[in-house]
């Protein structure tokens, strides 16, 4: 007998935790899907202790391309309401996706769905798909509109592509500038000025404090280039493996909430993620608390997923889900407002909608008002340093054309 941690949840759709022992993982499901508890995951317990840790840190888990993704899932969907079984369509669909990183795991869903599994604890096999198009499935599958229910959650993803794609958009120009006034940088220091100063050492000539300086530093950094580019390409390695585990995560996540202006952005924009996915859910019939957690597992920051599940615990006692917002500190208060204003009216899933497009919009009106900033300081800064850089390397020449005459 082994020990199995089991997640699964209880016909109120509250979320419950606990360690069985079975000889084998297939058992505990049955054991409990015949209590009529719906499963979410069923793990070893040395495996839900460290071992998922370990194996997050040393390999990148598979991701999916989620445009394609929406393509199968639409294709999907007019094969149900065309009256094709979900085994036809899937048969249909699998034999004719080019994807290689999609098409193994469809056929293997297939193969599932073949041998009696159900769609949704078919596609959580693979590992690899969202665990709200999981959820989404599973609520389709219960309330036996899969088609409806699949058709909100491509319109929520469709939405969430246009905000990343309009954000990375209004990222591109000012990343191009930063990188080649970098180049700039590079380019004056490692080789316009060492030139000087072998011009300057000709001349025996008695060169400012601050030409020195830079000769200095131009001709340490051209002398050690190599080094100072295998050190930076092996910080960037251990901050890439320090912000992958959880404490380094949760560290960026609190550094990001304190930077000015960004930091705000970066919070409302995490705040519209989730009222877009809860109110998603919540429309598709599934339970709040599962909802909750659905949700906050959707998140890309531990800071807020810690958050979220204190506040899961709140509304599980009884408190509403405003109020347990609230208690947490983080969430903006017009954010509650709109929530509390939705849960007396007996809207939630409509408000949460609102939420998240007021919240869209001024993420998006806020990043380009940044930006617009963030451009002249770039051009002014490069303006300075060029400036400073001509100065420093002829203020010794102007000295030399004075001593002359």
């Amino acid at each position: 007998m082994s020990d199995w941690v089991l997640k699964y949840a209880d016909a109120r759709g509250e979320i419950h935790q606990q360690v069985a022992q079975a000889a084998s993982e297939s058992e505990v499901r049955e054991r409990y899907a015949q209590q009529g508890f719906l499963i979410y995951s069923v793990r070893p317990r040395r495996v839900a202790r460290g071992l998922s840790t370990e194996v997050s840190l040393l390999g990148r888990r598979k991701k999916l391309n989620l445009e394609k993704f929406l393509i199968f899932n639409q294709q999907f969907v007019t094969l149900i309401r065309a009256g094709l079984p979900i085994l036809k369509g899937l048969d249909l669909l699998a034999d004719r996706l080019t994807d290689p990183k999609l098409g193994p795991h469809i056929k293997t869903v297939r193969d599932e769905v073949r041998k009696g599994t159900l769609l949704s604890e078919a596609f959580r096999m693979q590992g690899v798909f969202p665990k709200i198009y999981i959820t989404t499935v599973m609520a389709g599958e219960k309330s036996g509109s899969l088609a409806e229910v699949l058709d909100r959650f491509i319109t929520y993803q469709k939405l969430s592509l246009a905000v990343r794609k309009k954000i990375l958009v209004s990222l591109l120009y000012p990343s191009v500038l930063i990188f080649l006034v970098i180049c700039l940088i590079v380019f004056l220091v490692t080789f316009v000025v060492p030139n000087f100063a072998q011009l300057y050492s000709s001349m025996s000539a008695k060169l400012p404090a601050v030409t020195q300086i830079l000769i200095a530093v131009g001709t340490t950094a051209r002398n050690y280039v190599l080094v100072f580019f295998g050190a930076l390409v092996l910080a960037i390695f251990l901050f890439i493996w320090w912000s992958r585990r959880e404490s380094g995560k949760e560290k960026l996540d609190a550094l990001r909430m304190r930077t000015p202006i960004l930091g705000d952005i970066w919070l409302k924009y995490q705040v519209a993620q989730f009222a877009r996915v809860l109110s998603t859910l919540l429309t598709g019939g599934i339970p709040l608390m599962q909802g909750l957690e659905t949700a906050s597992d959707s998140l890309g920051t531990v800071l807020l997923r810690r958050t979220l599940d204190k506040a899961s615990k709140m509304v599980k006692e009884g408190q509403a889900l405003s109020g347990s917002l609230k208690a947490t500190g983080i969430f903006p208060a017009l954010s509650i407002d709109m929530i509390e204003v939705g849960e007396s009216t007996g809207a939630l899933p409509v408000m949460l909608t609102s939420v998240a497009e007021f919240y869209e919009d001024d993420v998006n009106t806020r990043m380009t008002a940044a930006l617009s900033l963030i451009e002249p300081a770039i051009m002014i800064f490069m303006g300075i340093f060029v400036a400073f850089v001509l100065i420093a390397l002829y203020l010794p020449i102007f000295s030399l054309a004075d001593t002359i005459h």
